[in-house]
């Protein structure tokens, strides 16, 4: 994938082009300028991820709170497949 703003990626294509510059890292035959340069596009596509992780965590909340209309947070785990059936649990 080359150059795309990155401000523009999804959170897949950041994830893509975040594997592909560990690949390349991992190489061992980057050169330490274009390594450094790697390195901060990098953390530009992590700081991007965490950001869009968070928004979506976010409206998993809100949507959670509009359906019981009482704030709740639940964590949101890929193992339960019954996050929309913790109305009764209280969470920490």
């Amino acid at each position: 994938m080359e150059p795309k703003q990155n401000e523009n990626f999804s959170f897949e294509e950041a994830y893509a082009r975040l594997e592909g510059i560990l690949s390349e890292l991992n190489s061992g035959e980057t050169p330490l300028e274009t390594s450094l340069k790697l390195y901060e596009e990098a953390n530009k596509l992590i700081t991007l991820c965490s950001s869009k992780l968070n928004q979506a965590e976010q409206k998993i909340e809100m949507l959670i709170k509009s359906r019981d209309e009482a704030p709740q947070v639940a964590p949101f785990t890929p193992e339960s497949e019954k996050v929309l059936d913790t109305a009764h649990d209280t969470y920490s």
